[in-house]
C-alpha cells in the first residue's frame, strides 16, 4: 500500500501544444491537477518534468499554477537518463513512485520502467496519463503492467493515500475528486 510517508508523484512532461491534443487532454490535465493539488495538502513530493522545453513548451497552466519550484528539463526520453531528476529522487527519500504525464507509451512507459528496474515501487495513474491515440496509450499500459507496474486511478490513490477518513486533510483530498 502506497503512504503519504513514502510516496513521491511524477509528473512526466505534460506541456505546449502536446498537452491539449493527446487522447481525453482535459480529463487528463484535470486529474493530474487534482492529484498535484492533493500531494500539496498531503505534504507529498513532486518530481516534475519537462521534455525539451525549449521546444515544446512549458507545463499546462492548470497544472503548473499549483506546483512550486522548477520543473527538471530533460531530453532523455527516460527521466532516469537525466542527473537532476536522478539526484532529486535520491533527495526525496522515498521508495514508492505515483507515475502521471504523456506519452504513456514513451517518456511515462520509459520512466516507469526504470524505476522498477531500480527495485522501487511503482503505480501509473491511468486517467491521468496520455498518448496522442488510445492505442498507444493502451500499450503502453500493457507493457508497464507486463513489468508489475500497476494501474490506479486519481482517485484510488488518492484514498490510498489517505487511508482513513479521519485523516486531517480527508476534506480537502474529498472536495478534489468530487
Amino acid at each position: 500500500m502506497f503512504t503519504v510517508e513514502e510516496a513521491c508523484l511524477i509528473v512526466v512532461d505534460v506541456q505546449g501544444k502536446l498537452a491539449t491534443i493527446v487522447d481525453e487532454s482535459e480529463e487528463v490535465i484535470h486529474n493530474i491537477s487534482k492529484l498535484v493539488q492533493a500531494m500539496k495538502a498531503l505534504e507529498v513530493p513532486v518530481l516534475w518534468l519537462e521534455q525539451n522545453p525549449g521546444r515544446l513548451g512549458g507545463t499546462a497552466l492548470d497544472i503548473a499554477q499549483h506546483l512550486q519550484g522548477q520543473p527538471i528539463a530533460k531530453m532523455a526520453f527516460s527521466a532516469c537518463q537525466e542527473q537532476e531528476f536522478v539526484a532529486a529522487l535520491k533527495a526525496s527519500g522515498r521508495s514508492q513512485f505515483i507515475i502521471t504525464g504523456i506519452e504513456t507509451h514513451i517518456c511515462v512507459y520509459q520512466t516507469a520502467r526504470q524505476l522498477k528496474e531500480q527495485g522501487l515501487e511503482v503505480e501509473v495513474v491511468v486517467d491521468a496519463v496520455s498518448s496522442r491515440t488510445k492505442g498507444n496509450k493502451e500499450i503502453g499500459l500493457a507493457k508497464m503492467n507486463a513489468l508489475g507496474i500497476l494501474p490506479t486511478s486519481t482517485e484510488m490513490i488518492l484514498y490510498e493515500l489517505l487511508q482513513c477518513a479521519d485523516h486531517p486533510h480527508f476534506k480537502t483530498v474529498l472536495q478534489l475528486v468530487k
